[in-house]
């Protein structure tokens, strides 16, 4: 059996294992992340170099990549690759260029001038994942925002491989974009050198992308120094399908985020208990042809199932409840219910809008929140990556008429210096009409 079939009625107590799937680490990752970051907060690119052979098995000739590398890597890459690549940057740039918000000013009675400014961060790092996979979709998916954002700075680090630089693909798709500073070092050391800075290493204002749990726990331990993007869990999908569904489709979907991780999770939401049925039996045979079997497995085994339900009303109370992080539709009448999800990281809607058109190319991001924090959190975007500022010019003219009520208001809540900071200059308005109509 791939994966359990379980009715709507009985969902909590099977499902109380996904719910298992936190992003809460064990005292042992924890401890270790911490005496990581020490050790680079105070001996900064020692402590990477000595980190980086003790995790990574290698110790790069320099912690920073010479940009002739990466330009030597994407010079190296497949032609049909880059291609594809740089396709789906475009794809992703436009996308992420939509979402750019203007500032605004808004003039009133009075003279008065309110209004927001966005402002992009001044310096952020990017990481990318290593070891035996290469991500270059991850770099397009942290980097392109940023730089559509306007943040003067990008840095990306990702752990070296054998040679002691970092997957020529991520190399090149860094290269690609127009990345400068590029860093061969992972895990916990990357957070803690973009965190505190070392010799090499700038500070950075903010920590984005995926990675592992000790990436993950580090993101959480310096979380205040610097903002992070998430503390991302293991990847989740949820297919809602109803009988006109394919159930090779949906198996095949199921099978391709399984094959993430093997606390990946994969759970099929049905109108149709022979459309359950038929999944797992196809999924069943689907599996022993996948290179990553053994993960796919161990995945639906652990955190697979399918919930069938009495009707769509009950569908779509699970889906909700859930709260995944990619959400497929595949019933006769989306339409109908997309607007009644209101917790997903992501939606794709139809039997052509399989979940990897979204992970490498359609152009929105596939950096989505895990864990149930869909109900509050949102894809990363352009918005991760500027500040905004409230502006306030008021005149002279408006503080006479409304600072009375300002200082009122200070003194109700016991802060007398800041009702005395209004009538100061409301003594001086008294004095000198005519400076009523200054800013």
């Amino acid at each position: 059996m791939m994966f359990p079939i379980v009715t709507y009625q009985s969902r909590h107590e099977e499902l109380g294992r996904l719910y298992d799937r936190s992003s809460v680490f064990d005292h042992s990752i924890q401890d270790a992340v911490r005496e990581i970051i020490e050790a680079v907060r105070v001996r900064g690119d020692a402590a990477v170099f000595e980190l980086t052979v003790r995790f990574d098995g290698v110790r790069p000739s320099a912690i920073r990549v010479q940009r002739d590398r990466a330009a030597a890597a994407l010079e190296g890459l497949d032609r049909e690759i880059r291609s594809i690549i740089e396709e789906a940057a475009a794809n992703i740039r436009a996308f992420h260029e939509k979402q750019v918000r203007p500032s605004w000013f808004s003039e009133e009675e009075d003279g008065v001038v309110l209004g927001q400014r966005y402002v992009p961060l001044d310096r952020v790092g990017v990481y990318v994942p290593g070891g035996t996979a290469a991500y270059p979709s991850s770099v397009l998916m942290n980097v392109i925002p940023a730089q559509v954002a306007g943040v003067r700075e990008i840095l990306l680090a990702s752990p070296p491989g054998p040679s002691g630089i970092p997957h020529p693909a991520v190399l090149a798709a860094a290269h690609l974009l127009g990345i400068e500073h590029v860093f061969a070092m992972g895990g916990a050391q990357a957070v803690a050198a973009f965190a505190y800075g070392t010799e090499s290493v700038p500070k950075v204002d903010k920590i984005v992308g995926p990675g592992n749990a000790y990436v993950a726990a580090a993101k959480k331990e310096v979380f205040g120094r610097v903002a992070i993007d998430a503390i991302a869990g293991p990847s989740e999908i949820v297919v809602l399908a109803d009988r006109s569904a394919s159930a090779e489709y949906v198996a095949a979907d199921l099978l391709s985020q399984a094959e993430h991780d093997s606390r990946a999770s994969a759970v099929l939401v049905t109108t149709d208990r022979r459309l359950a049925e038929e999944v797992q039996h196809i999924a069943g045979e689907m599996v022993l042809k996948l290179p990553r079997k053994d993960v796919v497995m161990e995945s639906l085994q652990g955190f697979g199932a399918a919930i069938v339900v009495e009707t769509l009303d009950e569908a779509i109370e699970a889906v909700n409840e859930l709260a995944p992080e990619h959400l497929e539709i595949h019933t006769a009448d989306p339409g109908s219910i997309i607007p009644r999800i209101r917790h997903a990281g992501a939606i794709f809607i139809g039997p052509y809008s399989p979940e990897p058109v979204g992970d490498y190319f359609a152009g929105p991001n596939h950096v989505l929140p895990t864990g149930g924090t869909a109900r509050y959190a949102s894809a990363l975007g352009v918005e991760e990556f500027v500040r905004r500022q409230s502006i306030v010019s008021y005149t002279g003219a408006r503080l006479e008429r409304t600072g009375p009520r300002i200082a009122t208001f200070a003194r109700a809540e016991g802060l007398e210096a800041h009702a005395r900071a209004v009538e100061v200059r409301l003594r001086d308005l008294k004095r000198s009409p005519d400076r009523n109509n200054e800013a």
